[in-house]
């Protein structure tokens, strides 16, 4: 497909030969008043089965034809608002929730809301037991036991979970696209051999959200049109048109020529070249992704918590995100992103290749240490890597970079066989047990419990006190009190354990300067579009 060929149709005619199937071979040279045209990868989608979808193009999709019951506010990040839930509470035990939900709502369908359709929802997710389906399973919850854990009688749900939590643990795990209310009626009407929908809904929408899907071509496009009447207020634009154009170049040239609204793929030496352009303007939010370097602790080098001191600081932090990284990374040493609940933001740690020689020299350990580091063959990692190989080698560490693709370097991350690795994680849900959960807690550090999903069981890691701080931290009711145990267990985990944080990604969206009030969920990746004008 050429997106450098004139197209000078109508906007009315290219819409509809979009919904009635056929692809143009370009978009057109300017975007309707009414539409937002969006440019962006899409190809990472599977599915746009709420329920299933755990890729950011499909939850995206989720966050604007769907709904859950308890929301998150656009914008102001992190703050918790009713949903379909227009009340919510938890009784002194601990473990019984429940959500009053908000009256006169309708489906897509024109089918009304009801506390059915969100108790049958929230079971759905445990029963498909799709990727996505532990945010909820984590709360007790099983295919045998969730038709009584997870109820409705009348206008309430009522959810009781296996122990106390921190309600705003539960609270915020029910805004992920996982909790997203379908409806029932629709759903069952196209139910498959007993798959509750799922083959239906991984190409259909069936929510209450501002949008309903009227085209979809997995990567390619697809295109939402807005819902008269939505309890949210009604989108201020009538369509979206997301169009799955990765090319970095291509979306500045369709960005520059007015053929495109807003552009997410956008690298940063187009945004250079754009500088100055009064017609387009590049807006930066932190994102969830968090890059670091992490050491087996079965190599009795790396166990060392002198060696472990001396790479903290013989990187070259500022250096990266000043150069090769300038826009694309943000300095940031902890595991929770900057925006969750209890992250700091401080930053001890600077390139000193004399102290890093100095607690060499404590360690005991023979110099220079050769060691093997493995990284995914992408340019800011291998960027990223040259640069720690050339600052180490200075301190006295040799690194021999063992550059392969994505799946190798995982399978061997997931497996303890790596020496260091250098990796990124995004969180799973808004909360910050997400990524505690992954960073401080190992239940079994044997070889043969396998507990890939735990970042610290991969580096062979004892977290040691740090787990029971963890635990606490997940049931702690009171929010100050939670947010103070998180804060206390970076700074451990900072300066102890086997994980060297690096960088938080930002996003960077390029966008047409008339258009206003875009939000891309921020740390949380759940794209807005229904805010959006132009």
């Amino acid at each position: 497909m050429s997106f450098d060929l004139p197209f000078r149709r109508s906007t009315a005619l290219v819409l509809a030969s979009l919904l009635a199937g056929a692809a143009p071979a370009a978009l057109m040279a300017q975007t309707p008043e009414d539409t937002l045209v969006i440019a962006d990868a899409i190809d990472d989608i599977v599915s746009i089965d709420p329920h299933e979808a755990f890729e950011f193009s499909g939850t995206d999709l989720v966050n604007n034809t769907y709904d859950s019951l308890v929301e998150l506010d656009p914008t102001r990040p992190g703050e918790l608002v009713p949903g379909l839930a227009e009340s919510w509470d938890v009784a002194e035990d601990g473990v019984t929730y429940t959500f009053k939900i908000r009256p006169d709502v309708s489906f897509a369908s024109g089918n009304p809301l009801r506390a059915e359709d969100a108790a049958w929802s929230l079971q759905r997710v445990v029963k498909l037991n799709k990727a996505p389906a532990f945010i909820l399973t984590q709360f007790g919850f099983t295919p045998e036991n969730v038709e009584e854990m997870i109820t409705f009688d009348g206008d309430t749900v009522t959810m009781k979970t296996d122990k106390p939590y921190a309600p705003t643990f539960v609270y915020n795990c029910l805004t992920a696209a996982v909790g997203a209310i379908v409806d029932k009626e629709t759903v069952m009407a196209n139910e498959v051999d007993g798959d509750m929908g799922n083959a239906w809904l991984k190409t259909n929408t069936a929510g209450t959200g501002a949008y309903v899907l009227r085209s979809y071509k997995p990567s390619d496009s697809y295109i939402l049109e807005a819902r008269e009447g939505h309890w949210r207020g009604d989108a201020k634009l009538r369509r979206v048109f997301m169009r799955h154009i990765p090319e970095g170049a291509t979306n500045r040239l369709l960005l520059e020529r007015g053929d495109i609204d807003i552009s997410r793929e956008v690298t940063s030496v187009d945004i250079e070249g754009m500088e100055g352009n009064a017609d387009i303007r590049v807006e930066t939010d932190l994102a969830g992704y968090i890059y670091y370097v992490s050491a087996n602790q079965k190599n009795e080098a790396l166990a060392n918590p002198k060696v472990l001191e001396a790479m903290r600081w013989a990187i070259d932090y500022q250096g990266m995100t000043e150069s090769f990284l300038k826009g694309e990374q943000t300095v940031h040493q902890a595991f929770l992103p900057r925006g969750y609940l209890g992250s700091i933001d401080e930053t001890p740690y600077s390139l000193d290749i004399e102290k890093a020689k100095a607690l060499l020299a404590e360690s005991g350990v023979t110099l220079p240490l050769e060691i093997k580091m493995s990284v995914r063959n992408s340019q800011n990692r291998t960027d990223m890597a040259q640069s720690v190989q050339n600052t180490f080698a200075q301190a006295g560490i040799n690194l021999t970079l063992s550059i392969g693709e994505g799946a190798e370097v995982l399978g061997e991350y997931r497996a303890r066989q790596h020496d260091l690795t250098l990796q990124s994680w995004g969180p799973d849900y808004p909360d910050p047990h997400t990524n505690a959960s992954t960073f401080a807690l190992n239940a079994d550090n044997s070889d043969e419990a396998n507990l890939t999903g735990s970042l610290a069981w991969r580096n062979a890691y004892d977290p040691g006190e740090l787990m029971a701080l963890t635990e606490a931290a997940v049931i702690e009711r009171d929010a100050d009190k939670r947010r103070a145990l998180y804060e206390e267990i970076q700074r451990k985990h900072r300066d102890t354990s086997p994980f060297i944080a690096m960088f938080q990604e930002n996003n960077r969206t390029a966008m047409r300067s008339n258009v206003q009030n875009f939000y891309t969920g921020g740390t949380v990746d759940q794209a807005t579009y229904w805010l959006v004008e132009k």
